[in-house]
């Protein structure tokens, strides 16, 4: 018996490879008739380190909903029905807590984001959350 996928989870961060990630999620929502929660999540030194990082929040946010606006109309112009979700999170890897919580059937992510480490073959935060998820991770190169 095949596992049914009916909720697909897909970080964001507004780069072109995450948007590779949407795309493949996008494919597979419409061979499955899944839909599919686009996931921020901001750090959150960015909102606790006072005033001087106030406006850095607020243009985070700013373009957040820009990219999510983005993803919403793609997936949208595809047929397919895209949540978003913002966290404000100590660590972007908290992703899989995330996925696991709200039951998602699978986590697809690009290999490379926007992420201030960069490694040789896969980034960051997708080498954390295919070690760390408890669900099946697709990571999209």
């Amino acid at each position: 018996m095949k596992p049914k996928i009916k909720k697909i989870l897909v970080p964001l961060d507004g780069s072109k490879n995450s948007f590779k990630g949407l795309n493949e999620a996008i494919y597979l929502a419409r061979q499955c008739g899944a839909t599919i929660t686009g996931l921020c999540v901001i750090p959150l030194y960015t909102v606790n380190l006072g005033r001087f990082l106030t406006p850095l929040r607020k243009e985070n946010e700013k373009e957040v909903k820009k990219f999510m606006r983005e993803a919403k109309r793609i997936a949208a112009q595809n047929g397919i029905v895209f949540y978003e979700k913002i966290l404000y999170r100590n660590e972007v890897w908290e992703i899989t807590d995330f996925a696991s919580s709200k039951k998602f059937d699978i986590i697809i992510i690009s290999s490379r984001g926007l992420g201030a480490v960069k490694e040789m073959f896969l980034g960051s935060v997708a080498n954390a959350i295919v070690h760390k998820s408890k669900i099946p991770v697709l990571v999209v190169k």
